[in-house]
């Protein structure tokens, strides 16, 4: 939940939001199918609907975090060698001007270098907040920086902010690829329920989808599409980056 910035909303709150959209959905799939059955099926589609709205969120916001991670990490660098900043100022002064979403878990971090002006619990609060592997590997180098001191510091983070540009362009490269088939992914959904909703208005099309029959059948197609769909966002899903130093 911290990788999607939804640290602060309760387990309930989301289960609750889980168990309305399913009712929503059994409530739709009964007035347009008429028959139980279907209805479950739709239910639990339309369930799991918070699910994924919150492994988008998720990637967008690691995306950004990816994005803008290079970028901070030079301005760090500018500060710790030619601006003459400690470690931790140069933190919390590009902190603010990182991308909005990020913002308030730099803001944590300074209200708990304030308080404690321990930089090793500074970081570990904002690796806590940002659940990140490049903020993991940005706080440690800074941490050794910071505690042992040394001379290279600059190269070291330049060669870390050169690795996340070309693992960021890679990952931009592979997305650009799948646009296509991402797009196309989306007539899984539309094009059945859309012929279904034209099938109610054809002839005797509702009654026909209340016949044992056309309820069975009306299942199996709903599983497909769930099947097919989660089929098509498992084959192109991009291996995550796993964290180093949670």
């Amino acid at each position: 939940m911290a990788q999607a910035g939804l640290g602060e909303v309760a387990l309930g709150e989301f289960v609750g939001v889980i168990v309305a959209l399913a009712v929503a959905g059994l409530v739709a799939g009964f007035i347009v199918f008429g028959g139980i059955l279907p209805a479950l099926v739709l239910a639990g589609f339309a369930g799991s609907a918070p699910i994924a709205a919150y492994r988008r969120r998720r990637s967008r916001r690691r995306d950004q975090a990816r994005d803008a991670w290079p970028r901070l990490i030079d301005e760090i660098r500018i500060l710790t060698g030619r601006a003459g900043r400690s470690v931790p100022q140069a933190l919390f002064e590009v902190g603010r001007s990182a991308p909005v979403e990020l913002r308030p878990a730099f803001a944590a971090a300074h209200r708990e270098w304030m308080l404690s002006t321990d930089f090793a619990r500074t970081l570990d609060v904002l690796k806590r907040q940002l659940a990140d592997p490049t903020a993991d590997a940005t706080c440690e180098t800074l941490l050794i920086a910071h505690e042992l001191g040394g001379a290279d510091l600059d190269g070291r983070l330049e060669a870390l902010a050169d690795d996340r540009r070309q693992d960021s362009q890679g990952r931009k490269d592979a997305m650009a690829k799948q646009a296509g088939v991402r797009f196309a992914r989306r007539f899984v959904l539309i094009v059945p329920m859309g012929m279904a909703l034209v099938g109610l208005s054809i002839g005797n099309g509702r009654s026909a989808y209340q016949t044992p029959l056309g309820q069975v059948i009306v299942v199996v197609a709903l599983a497909l599409m769930v099947l097919c769909w989660m089929w098509a966002g498992r084959i192109m899903r991009l291996p995550d980056e796993q964290r180093v130093f949670p």
